[in-house]
Parts: structure tokens; sequence; C-alpha cells
């Protein structure tokens, strides 16, 4: 048993606290989570619609918005060819890309202003809103009109849509008309003598760069003859010479860095000749079959010497005997090791040196071939610069060329097409009937769905900053230790209201919390640690959290097993079993006077085991109270005699339950803790938070303390979780079971 404990203890400390995973939810979880927060969902979808109508009607009321609309027709930049008599056609997306010029001609910044200054647009009361100073007054209204002024063409038709919205819906239709007036007014047709000037210069750029692309392809023709390269335009592929290059550079690379590291490890292995073993020659002794020998013989004597010196003493002769032999095989095993770093060291050094003469002769040899391929590469590198550079200048004046051509065919078409200016009437804008904003379709649904998601999004906030140990899920998520048992709130279950909770097990047998301890009991005894730890702490974080309930009900069900069983009361500062197992009476009915023995008592060695330990009233189940409060509980609770009342009632009892106090209130728990075979951790789902958790049992984990794992108490089934189900299953089992019995 104790080396059980033992390995625990170093599995323990090895382990240490898990770091934290990163938090996912299941979609089972986020339906508990939806179906928990119904009701605060609905009211907030509520709130936004209401807040949605209110919104819509108050706007509605007080400031409206009315939108004037009107079209304008562009044609295609180029509708017709004169000089041909098929007309011509024009991509959708050249069509479109000229309304769309079209359209940000119109709402630009100099033709907004050009709009303020019309007559009709300074009487109307939108203008006279923004005061009486001119600048401030033509700046407002120019953001104004930028704000709700549009513009845009449309990409399949052959419109471009104007609109404006303003408070008041004459206005609105007065100011596009005025829009639409000046925009057709400011294009007119183009004039044909700025076109022609532009053509005449664009023919003299086109002779000058066909000129200068004849000569940039001599230029390229003279390179090829001087190098005598062929193959000089950029390709996917490597050239030869290129690749060759790289490959003896990859390869150089490679065996320098080779030979330096050979030349350190030729460096390391003089000194390591010469110095003490090194680490990875101490692998290799240590790997001898010998020494490997030796040493499990070694281990095997010191483990036998251990249990002699414990049975025998120092000075017998059997001790001594086996200490010579000790010394003698360490004596061997040095000796050993020696002879084997030394051979091994010897053969490092020489097979380094000479892989290093090796490395150093290809080197020189790989050096000549590098010098080689590299004056190649020079000439080639040169050759494709000044290639590269000829072509780069000649697809410069083919590129230009083309422009220019295109420029020029541009320039020709509109000096020739008779509906220069491209733009057509429709009509004018009519007054708007209806408001524009705001609009009910758009307050009512946008409330409702923004009511929505604020619910959803405050229902996983209120989930998120809940940080209580709640469920299993949260145990396995954020602690990392064994759940071995799930017991249910006391409002879950109708069979246990009028029933002591630290007796359950015994008063109310087919309750689900009952059967939630026989199961916390079967996980125990399934997991070995009913079986190797027979002396178990039942201890918390913090006070209240229900360390002492669950330690009763599990004595009880050990006894419910016919086996005997001690409770110890440790908690000296709020003992609870002398109220939970009162003393019996007397025949006249009166209470028997308590006793000033308990525990603490017995540790101090003020009286003895029978004084102590009595009858709980319950058949296998004997109590020792807490007793007074000593002055020094913790000194008392890990002094020789807390030890020694822990090996002697583990003869006397199958079990021994130690009711301990909080582990992070005082420092008892720990030291209680060492001396127990397990510690069970009790975590209250409506009062542990995780960090309480953590920092319990990291506590116990650095007095390395062996946890057996933990305890989950008054979980309440949650909505859209398993545990209400499960509960609803157990009462619909237990009526029908009880059904038949009667």
């Amino acid at each position: 048993m104790a080396e059980q404990k033992q390995a625990r203890m170093v599995v323990d400390r090895a382990v240490g606290p898990r770091p934290a995973v990163a938090v996912t939810l299941t979609p089972r979880e986020i339906f508990g989570v939806l179906r928990r927060h119904a009701l605060l969902i609905v009211s907030m979808i509520i709130f936004g619609f209401l807040t949605g109508g209110v919104s819509w009607y108050l706007l509605l009321r007080y400031s409206p918005k009315y939108t004037a609309t009107t079209f304008i027709k562009v044609l295609p930049p180029v509708d017709k060819d004169p000089m041909t008599v098929v007309r011509a056609q024009v991509a959708k997306d050249i069509q479109y890309g000229y309304r769309l010029s079209m359209a940000a001609l119109m709402r630009q910044q100099s033709t907004l202003q050009k709009l303020i200054e019309r007559d009709k647009v300074r009487e109307t009361k939108w203008f006279k809103r923004f005061g009486e100073i001119k600048d401030k007054r033509i700046i407002r209204a120019v953001g104004d009109l930028e704000d709700n002024f549009n513009a845009y063409g449309q990409r399949d038709g052959e419109f471009i849509v104007m609109s404006m919205t303003c408070g008041d819906r004459g206005e609105s239709a007065l100011i596009v008309n005025e829009m639409l007036d000046l925009f057709l007014a400011s294009q007119g047709s183009a004039t044909r003598e700025d076109i022609a000037e532009k053509l005449a210069k664009l023919e003299e750029q086109r002779v000058r760069v066909q000129r200068d692309l004849d000569s940039s392809e001599r230029a390229l023709e003279e390179v090829r003859g001087r190098y005598g390269f062929t193959d000089l335009e950029e390709r996917n592929f490597e050239h030869i010479i290129t690749r060759r290059l790289g490959n003896l550079e990859i390869e150089r690379s490679d065996l320098l860095m080779e030979i330096r590291q050979i030349q350190t490890s030729v460096e390391i292995l003089e000194e390591q000749a010469v110095g003490p073993v090194s680490e990875q020659v101490e692998n290799q002794v240590e790997r001898d079959p010998t020494m490997v020998m030796l040493t499990q013989y070694l281990v095997s004597q010191e483990a036998q010497l251990a249990g002699r010196l414990t049975k025998f003493g120092e000075n017998h002769r059997i001790v001594r005997q086996t200490q010579e032999l000790i010394n003698e095989l360490r004596v061997r095993r040095q000796i050993r090791k020696e002879e084997i770093a030394e051979q091994t060291r010897r053969a490092n050094l020489q097979s380094a040196r000479d892989m290093l003469a090796t490395l150093r002769s290809r080197l020189t040899e790989l050096e000549k071939m590098r010098q080689e391929a590299a004056a190649q590469k020079r000439d080639l590198d040169l050759a494709r610069a000044q290639y590269a550079q000829r072509v780069s200048i000649r697809d410069e004046r083919k590129m230009m060329l083309d422009s220019v051509k295109g420029q020029v065919e541009k320039l020709r078409i509109m000096h020739d097409d008779p509906e220069t200016p491209k733009v057509q009437r429709v009509g004018y804008a009519p007054v708007p009937l209806e408001v524009s904003s705001p609009k009910w379709r758009f307050y009512l649904p946008g409330g409702t769905t923004l009511g929505f998601m604020f619910g959803i999004g405050l229902a996983f906030l209120i989930e998120l900053v809940n940080d209580l140990v709640r469920t299993p899920r949260d145990v396995s998520r954020y602690l990392h230790i064994g759940l071995l048992g799930v017991i249910p709130d006391a409002a879950e279950d109708e069979q246990v209201r009028d029933v002591d909770l630290c007796q359950v097990v015994r008063q109310a047998p087919y309750s689900i919390i009952s059967e939630s301890y026989r199961r916390f009991r079967t996980n125990l005894k399934l997991s070995g640690s009913a079986e190797s730890s027979r002396v178990l702490l039942v201890s918390s974080g913090k006070a209240g959290e229900g360390k002492t309930t669950v330690a009763v009900n599990l004595a009880t069900t050990f006894v419910a097993e016919n086996k005997t069983v001690l409770l110890i009361d440790a908690n000296f500062w709020r003992p609870g079993l002398h109220t939970i197992f009162p003393k019996p009476r007397t025949e006249g009915g009166e209470a028997v006077e308590e006793s000033e023995f308990g525990l603490s008592t017995l540790l101090a060695g003020l009286c003895g085991y029978r004084e102590v330990i009595r009858s709980s009233g319950i058949e296998g189940l004997d109590v020792i109270d807490a007793g007074p409060l000593p002055s020094n509980p913790a000194e008392l609770l890990g002094g020789a005699q807390m030890e020694q009342l822990v090996k002697r009632q583990r003869e006397s009892y199958d079990y021994v339950v130690v009711d301990g106090p909080p582990v992070l209130l005082v420092s008892s728990a720990k030291v209680l803790a060492r001396l127990v075979d397990g510690t069970i951790l009790v975590f209250n789902a409506g009062a542990t938070r995780r960090g309480v958790a953590l920092r319990t049992i990291r506590e116990l984990r650095e007095v390395n303390a062996t946890i057996i794992g933990c305890v989950l108490f008054a979980v309440r089934a949650m909505k859209g979780g398993y545990f209400r189900e499960q509960f609803r299953s157990h009462q619909e089992y237990q009526k029908l079971q009880l059904a038949r019995s009667i």
C-alpha cells in the first residue's frame, strides 16, 4: 500500500496541473444555453420589436424624408461608325464604365457648387436652413448634397438614376430637376477643334514611338551576336548553367557546414578525451550489458539493505555483509565505466579526424568546379541583363504604340459622331407621393432582429461570466481530475424534502440522491481506490460546500455493504458529527452529558482510544468527535499520535473516513492529506468557483497529497441538460418499482 501511494504521488508531481484547454461549446450545450435563457431572449425580442416600432412612429411623425427620382439616358460611346454601314458593337462593361464616369461627374464638388448657385435652389427652405453666413452655408449645403443626392449608372440598363432626399417633397423634385438641366447644359456638344488638336499631337507621338520600336528590335539582335547566347528569354525553367552553379553552391554550403560540424566534434572529442566523461558517453556506458547487470544487481542489494536495516538494525552481520557487497559493486561499476568511456572516446576522436580529412579534400575539388561555373554564370547574367533591358524598352514602346493608336481611334470616333454629348433627357422628376424614410418594413424586423441577437449575446455572456463548477463537463474541462460522483440538489428530489441530508442514504433509500451516493461508492471501488485506499479524507476548498454530508453518506454506503467504518471528525473549527450522531439518551429520556473527550484530547494524550470511539447508533459505524478546539491543531494532526491512530484503526476497521477542514482556510487539511491513503474533494455546484477548485487541487499537489477524485455536490438540473431527463427517468422507474412491490 505504501508503494502504491508513493507511485501515485510521483505521478501527481510529474503531471501537475494540466494546461487549460480552449473552451468550445457543442451543439447540445448551445441548445441548452438557449433553453435556459429562453425567457430573456423572448423579452429582448419583444423589447427590440417595440423599440423599432416607436422609432418608426416618431421619425414618421417628426422627421419624414422624401426622395424624388429621375433618369438620364446615356448612349454608348461608340453607337455607330460613320465609316462603315454595320453598326458598331460596344462591350457592356465599356458602356457601364461610361455611365459610371458620367454619374461621377455629376457628383463631383464643382458640379454640386454650380447647382447651389442656381436661383431656384437658393430660394428653397432646404438651402435657407443652412444659415446666413455665405461660406459656411455653401459648405454645409455641399455636404448635405454629398450625403443625400445620389447618381449611379445602371449596370444592365442604359440610364443614370438621379435622386434627392430631403424633408420637403416638392423641393426634392425641384433640386433633382435643376441638376438635370444643369448637367445637360454643361455637356452640350463636344468642341471638335479640341478633338482635332489632340488627334494631331497623337499622330506625331505615334510616329516617334514607331521609330523607337524599330531601334529596340535591332538592339536585341546585337546582344545575341555579341555573347553567343541564343536562349536569353526569361522562361519558367532555369538555364543549365544556373542550375549547375546552384547545385554546386548548395553542395559547397552543405560541405562547409559538415566540415564545421566535424571540426567542432573533433575539438569536443579532444577535450572529452582528457576531461570528464560526457553525457553522451555516459549514456553509451549505461547501455553496456555488464553495466546494466551491475546496476540491476546494485539496486536489488540496496533494496534488500533497506529492508534488512529496518528488520535487523545497522550493526547486524547480514547488514554489514550487504553493505560490503554494495560497496564492491559500486567499485566494479566505476572501473567498468572508466574502461568503456576511454575506449569510446578514443574511437570517436579518430573517426572524426578521418572524416575531416576526407571532407577537406572534397571541398578543394568542389571549389574549382564552382569557380568555372561562376565565370559562365557571370557572362550569362550580363547578357541577360542587357537583353532584358532592351526587351523592356521594346515592350514599353509596343504598349505605348498600342495606347496611342487606341486613343487616336477613340478621338476620331468622337470627332465624327453626331451624338457627341451621349446624354438625353427622359423626363423631369415627379413630386414623390410617399415617404422614403422611415419604413416600417425596415424598423420593425430590424428591431426584432437586433433584439434577438442582443438576447442571444446576453445569454451567452451570462454563461461565460459564470465560473462555477456546475456540471461534470466543467470538471473534465477545467479541473482535470477524476469525477467519482454527482450528487443532485435536494430541491430536485421530492423524496428528501423532510429528510436530513446527512442521513439521506438511510432515511430515503429510494431517492435519486441516495442512489447517487451508492453510485459514488461504486465508482470509488471500481477505480481501485476503495481497495488500496482504506483511509479517506473528505475535504473541500472552503466551508459550507457539503463535505460533511458527503463524508457521512459515504460511510453509510460502506456500512450498507456490511463493512465496518470509523468516521472521524477532524474539523476542530466547525465540528458536526456530534450533532449528526448525538449521544444516546437515558431511560428517563434525558440526554447523556456531553463528553469532553474527542480527537483533540486523544492527540494531546489526555485520553485513550476507548474514551473517544463511540457508536453512532448505526451498526458497523463508529464515530470519533472533534473534541475541544486545541491551540495547535496543525501540530496535533501532523504528529505521531495522529499517524499512530490512522495505522491502528486501519487494522480494526474496513474503512476510516476523515471529515477534514477546508483546504484553503486552514493548513490542517494539507497535514491530514499527507497521512491518509487518499483525498476526496467536494465541490459545490452552486458555490464553488473554478479558481477556488484549482487552488484547492494545487495546494494539495504541492504537499504531494494523493487526490483520488472529486464529488460534485448539489447539482441542479438545467434546461437542455442531461440531468433533468435522468431525474425524470429515475423518478418514473422508482414509481414503477414501488408499485410492483406493493
